[in-house]
């Protein structure tokens, strides 16, 4: 009775974490479509129906409220037509639905210029950067920090210049980055090896440090020294939070995506962002954007899920 209650208590709790999961999306979009959809909350802007008799009024075309109702207002007076509108909220602020056609249309519609790129393979490219930068960081970072973990002394010796370092702005590094290799990918590699580097040896050394004492202790005075109380005693011991902590620095990479893109040649996800919104095309801005999002919470919840399959004994991720 007592499995079955237990069962039903983990169902329960499944259940709840899913609805707030669900409400932590629905509440803010929500919010934009209340801003896009509803007039009175919030719209600063007049969408010209009809010009009337204001010269430089054109369809289509958005005027701040004031300047429409200065406008009319002078027709008015001249015994003219009267320019006609709806409320509308700025360019850069396109409703739901635009959206989600954009994001559509994105992965559907040729580019208009013939060199143009695919969202699809802009993206693509974005994804090499990251990927090829976070694994670069990572066999270096993930060995030096739970060395720097293990050792007291290796740890005092490298850890206050990184604490210095990691305080320095990756994108400062971009000329450098340049000048040394090239202008194509090897520089946007560098700067996500840069930005996660030296954040990776410390949470990874912090981490180490967490694995209880005793244990070493005990397999030290069993002998077991050098690179073998690493690999049979240290990493086993602190691999589920070693794998917790490299999904997050996973996502500190994705942070550091849009500035390394911008650096020496224009590529990428940023490429095609920047692009559209040079045609005050934001629809297009927003859909790129969201869909960084969905990639980058999709790999997490990913590899969440391969978490659980990988340290069934971890219990440390649960919530009541």
């Amino acid at each position: 009775m007592s499995a079955i209650s237990q069962w039903m208590a983990e169902g329960d709790a499944s259940r709840r974490r899913a609805l707030l999961t669900a409400g932590s999306f629905l509440l803010p979009v929500l919010v934009w479509c209340l801003v896009s959809y509803v007039p009175f909350i919030w719209h600063p802007k007049v969408m010209v129906d009809e010009p009337g008799g204001v010269d430089y009024f054109q369809s289509g075309m958005l005027v701040d409220r004031d300047e429409f109702d200065d406008q009319a207002s002078q027709m008015k007076s001249q015994a003219l037509a009267l320019p006609s509108g709806h409320p509308a909220n700025p360019i850069y602020l396109p409703a739901p639905h635009s959206v989600a056609k954009a994001l559509y249309t994105g992965f559907t519609t040729a580019p208009e210029s013939k060199d143009g790129i695919w969202l699809h393979q802009s993206l693509w490219h974005s994804i090499q950067i990251i990927f090829w930068g976070f694994v670069l960081s990572s066999l270096a970072g993930v060995p030096l920090g739970i060395f720097s973990g293990t050792y007291a002394a290796l740890g005092r010796l490298n850890e206050p210049f990184i604490e210095f370092f990691r305080y320095l702005p990756a994108p400062a590094f971009g000329a450098l980055a340049v000048a040394v290799l090239g202008i194509y990918d090897g520089p946007k590699i560098a700067i996500i090896v840069i930005g996660t580097f030296f954040q990776q040896v410390l949470v990874i050394a912090n981490t180490t440090r967490k694995l209880d004492g005793t244990i070493i202790e005990a397999a030290r005075t069993l002998g077991t020294r050098g690179l073998r109380l690493i690999t049979k005693v240290v990493v086993p011991g602190i691999l589920p939070d070693l794998y917790r902590d490299q999904r997050i620095l996973l996502g500190w990479a994705w942070t550091y995506l849009i500035v390394a893109e911008l650096i020496g040649t224009s590529s990428g996800i940023t490429w095609y962002i920047t692009q559209q919104a040079r045609y005050q095309h934001f629809e297009n801005v927003y859909a790129a954007i969201i869909i960084i999002g969905i990639i980058g919470f999709g790999s997490d919840l990913l590899l969440e899920r391969l978490g659980r399959r990988l340290f069934p004994w971890d219990r440390s991720r649960e919530r009541a």
